[in-house]
């Protein structure tokens, strides 16, 4: 015989751990990893920042509403952020400045000689940006440890090497199958399975949505000079790379997005090399050294906003996917509006201002 749960969470990374956080001391909670460890896959593969415009206007919200939460947690470091542009790219800081305005981020503009004072070596070229003075860095294990011990603390179950293999309705909710893991029985099923969140839906019978992974490739260096560790986070205004440093090293990434099947993600040479070029073009240091080379899934709906909801045609099939690389600094927000909506409890002081429709997957029904 099967056990029975009240619902029943698919994936273990930061989205499923959140959630379950949540849910749990509501409900009767299983949460199923296909993997041997949770947050094998993106969760473990983050650049690990906590950036104001990360994801753009629509997630803004999310991601300051979380802010408080991850601050009170001891989950940021100051670290600050740049956005580099050249003279021939003052219209994309003008408009950039233009999609912010009103979001309640702090941004400004500068020029050549205030870059000198935070980027040193920083080539001629360089001569605009923007600084946003509120980004830091995440400690992104602690805080998947923070909601995984949370879940447990709350009588949350998690079964590791549990993919899902078939999900039926029975009897008005949900006969899991997970192999050698076993069965469950559960009233609601949550796809919190990142880029293998359309099979999921699939298997539950639910019409996929189209969320897409794409793969995103890190490289730590050695480089001479070793970053200074007061270095901001360095973006690209035309999102061509980003670099930040990181125990003594340089974290940097060619900021692409390659579609890919939903697979355990490896770096490309190629985008490795794209990478140091396009850094080399930045600043006058040497590149001494390819210490590691990452990459990890970014999974995005179609219009690029995460979904939570209900499925409007599938009964009992609950979305908490689609959170593209912004999963992690909206985590503490989402998990709570998601929990919110599925539980059907009022909002607090952290979801208040959230509009829950942005984010509904009724969104993507045919019309």
């Amino acid at each position: 015989m099967s056990a029975s749960y009240d619902i029943a969470v698919i994936g273990a990374g930061m989205a499923g751990a959140s959630i379950a956080a949540e849910l749990a001391p509501h409900a009767r909670v299983l949460v199923a990893e296909a993997e041997a460890v949770p947050g094998y896959h993106t969760t473990g593969r983050s650049a690990a920042f906590w950036e104001e415009c990360y994801g753009g206007p629509a997630v803004v919200p999310l991601t300051l509403a979380s802010g408080r939460y991850l601050r009170a947690h001891g989950m940021l470091s100051p670290r600050g952020a740049l956005y580099l542009a050249r003279a021939e790219d003052e219209p994309a800081i003008d408009a950039f400045i233009a999609r912010f305005a009103g979001s309640g981020v702090h941004i400004e503009r500068l020029g050549r000689a205030a870059l000198e004072q935070r980027l040193p070596g920083l080539r001629a070229e360089w001569t605009l940006a923007i600084a946003e003075p509120a980004c830091a860095d995440i400690d992104v294990a602690a805080l998947h440890q923070h909601y995984l011990a949370l879940a447990k603390r709350a009588g949350a179950e998690l079964r590791t090497r549990a993919r899902l293999d078939t999900a039926e309705r029975e009897g008005g909710g949900w006969r899991l199958a997970f192999g050698p893991a076993g069965e469950a029985r559960a009233r609601v099923l949550v796809d919190a399975a990142g880029a293998w969140a359309d099979g999921v839906a699939a298997l539950a019978g639910a019409r996929p949505l189209g969320i897409a992974p794409l793969r995103r490739t890190i490289v730590q260096l050695r480089t001479e000079p070793a970053p200074p560790p007061d270095l901001p986070l360095v973006l690209d205004i035309n999102g061509r790379f980003y670099f930040k440093p990181e125990n003594g090293k340089l974290w940097l990434s060619p900021h692409e997005e390659t579609p890919t099947p939903a697979c355990d993600a490896a770096p490309e040479e190629l985008d490795v090399a794209i990478a140091i070029d396009r850094f080399e073009h930045v600043v006058d240091w040497q590149v001494a050294a390819v210490e590691r080379k990452w990459a990890g899934l970014r999974s995005f709906a179609p219009d690029r906003l995460p979904v939570y909801g209900f499925d409007p045609a599938r009964e009992g099939f609950f979305w908490f996917a689609g959170q593209g690389g912004f999963g992690i600094q909206t985590a503490p927000a989402a998990a709570r509006l998601a929990a919110q909506l599925l539980l059907g409890r009022p909002r607090d002081g952290m979801t208040e201002a959230l509009d829950a429709a942005l984010y509904a997957p009724a969104r993507f029904q045919p019309r």
